[in-house]
């Protein structure tokens, strides 16, 4: 158990048997009556986000999530398969737990799979990844880096914008967090 001052962004609580992850949080110290901890939580199973408040010194249930690198298979379909490097146990988790996710998964890529009671419940990304740009306009003579942007379909079917000077066929590292272009590969 632990008290929900001390609720971070990521982490995983229980909650009459059901796990959510602390999407935000915020201590509110109002002017009258009693402090309160507002918080957005999501949804394991579901992936329904919605709001809730706890009083100040509630006690919450931390659940415990075990992780392990495994490497991306394959897909078919909604269902994403990953293997255990050491064991080569493998693990489908579908697109509803994955989110968007799999818009980062790239065949072989080493990531780490997060499971609670031996249940696979999602993934925990890499910080950036390389993808190569498979459709955007071509770059015209003057398009500078500075001076705007345009979408990019990348290879996992991912749209973001890149400056102008990014062609056809580049890698670039797109920020998983936030979905945005970070700089060429």
């Amino acid at each position: 158990m632990i008290s929900v001052n001390d609720l971070r962004t990521g982490l995983t609580i229980e909650i009459d048997g059901t796990l959510y992850t602390v999407i935000e949080f915020l201590h509110v110290k109002p002017g009258k009556g009693a402090a309160f901890v507002r918080t957005k939580l999501k949804n394991l199973e579901t992936g329904a986000v919605f709001e809730r408040n706890f009083r100040a010194g509630e006690r919450v249930n931390r659940a415990h999530i075990e992780t392990k690198e495994m490497q991306y298979l394959y897909n078919t379909g909604d269902e994403y398969f990953f293997m255990d490097s050491r064991t080569y146990e493998q693990v489908s988790l579908s697109k509803d737990v994955l989110g968007d996710a799999t818009y980062f998964l790239k065949d072989n890529m080493t990531i780490f799979v997060q499971f609670h009671q031996g249940r696979a419940i999602g993934v925990e990304l890499p910080t950036f990844v390389e993808l190569t740009v498979v459709q955007t306009d071509p770059g015209l003579k003057g398009d500078t880096a500075t001076g705007g942007s345009k979408p990019a379909t990348l290879e996992t079917g991912l749209v973001v914008q890149v400056p102008l000077f990014i062609d056809q066929g580049e890698v670039i590292r797109v920020d998983t967090r936030t979905k945005e272009y970070l700089s060429r590969a």
